[in-house]
């Protein structure tokens, strides 16, 4: 059994991030994406709250609430503008990885490296990019191509790969991709060639718990943006009516409705386990890869039904159920998407399976 309750003063953290995306991200969520960015009032907002440290130790003037806290925190906030979301968010999963990877004094050199660039520091998968690491004498040198990163600018990379985390503080480029989800947050292509390598920390378990992490970073977020479809398209169904009812009323709405609410809610069981997983210091990557590949395959029911439940009305930029089913579409391939997460969820369960007892002429 794992346990949810946080206490009150968990509560009101979870209450001040749910207030902040009523008031003020969601209002702000069409003006975000035509920008490309949240205005500048709301990100001075946003830094009087200090969400973006929920994780950090206090050593670094963070909270150090854990995996589990972000992972409620980030479903409230999903569930106003999730791309604003992330383009707010000053650390996203980045820190946590040099955090694992590389301890205090890699997250300290991460910091310092924001800091310095007056911006936030961004995560690159090994799963979302072509990498290479060359020596040329004077130093470690990394050249990376990723066609899709949900930013336009960072004060310093974090490439995460299968046993190391890198920080790149200069020598990249963005070239803006106009995209079809997460516009908020400034989508790019990201390209550097021979930059220098400014830390370099190995640490293959330490890698795996940071790639556990950031995968339930992506997926609480899906847990808000379906939670939005699925509350808003419910009401629409309450009020639009049809034959003189509301077509929520009619039963093969009516389980529509139900399957998606149903959907989101074993989601969100199996990202919580995780995220607690992830706080005792338990094994977690599979647990995290399952958990995100779930929320991903729901996303892709979820979304959809929300628009077909709106008919015509659901294309429309007037109702924001649209948006919600591109943002969970460009959510679920950051990471290394969904194939990525099967791939290792299935690995981990294999090396885990003790093989069964097999006969002298290998039959069973």
């Amino acid at each position: 059994m794992f346990d949810l309750d946080a206490g009150d003063e968990f509560d009101l953290v979870v209450q001040t991030a749910r207030q902040f995306a009523d008031d003020a991200l969601v209002p702000a969520m069409r003006d975000a994406e035509r920008a490309r960015e949240p205005d500048s009032g709301l990100r001075a907002t946003w830094n009087e709250i200090g969400l973006a440290a929920l994780e950090l130790p206090e050593a670094h003037d963070g909270a150090e609430l854990g995996c589990l806290a972000r992972a409620l925190v980030n479903e409230e906030l999903a569930a106003g503008d999730v791309g604003a979301t992330l383009a707010l968010d000053t650390f996203g999963p980045a820190a946590t990885a040099l955090l694992e990877v590389g301890g205090n004094d890699a997250l300290a050199a991460g910091l310092a490296a924001c800091d310095r660039g007056a911006s936030r520091l961004l995560l690159i998968s090994g799963d979302d990019a072509d990498c290479g690491i060359e020596n040329d004498g004077g130093g470690e040198r990394l050249s990376i191509t990723a066609p899709y990163v949900h930013a336009e600018a960072a004060g310093a990379l974090v490439v995460l790969l299968d046993d190391r985390a890198l920080l790149v503080e200069s020598g990249f480029d963005f070239e803006p991709v106009r995209g079809a989800g997460l516009r908020a947050s400034g989508g790019a292509s990201l390209r550097a060639d021979a930059a220098p390598i400014a830390g370099n920390w190995e640490n293959a378990e330490g890698a795996s718990r940071a790639r556990a992490r950031a995968r339930l970073y992506y997926a609480s977020l899906l847990l808000g943006v379906m939670r939005s479809a699925c509350d808003f398209s419910a009401e629409y169904s309450q009020q639009r009516e049809a034959f003189g009812r509301p077509i929520g009323h009619h039963q093969a709405l009516a389980f529509m409705i139900t399957d998606m609410r149903m959907a989101l809610e074993a989601a969100r069981l199996v990202v919580h386990e995780a995220a607690w997983r992830v706080d005792r210091g338990l094994p977690c990557a599979s647990e995290a890869a399952s958990a995100f590949a779930e929320c991903i395959e729901v996303s892709r029911m979820v979304g959809p039904n929300g628009v077909q439940i709106l008919g015509g009305h659901g294309f429309m930029a007037d109702y924001p159920v649209e948006k919600h089913m591109r943002e969970a579409r460009a959510l679920g391939l950051l990471c290394g998407g969904f194939d990525a997460a099967i791939d290792e969820a299935g690995r981990t369960l294999v090396e885990q399976t003790t093989p069964l007892a097999l006969g002298a002429s290998g039959a069973l």
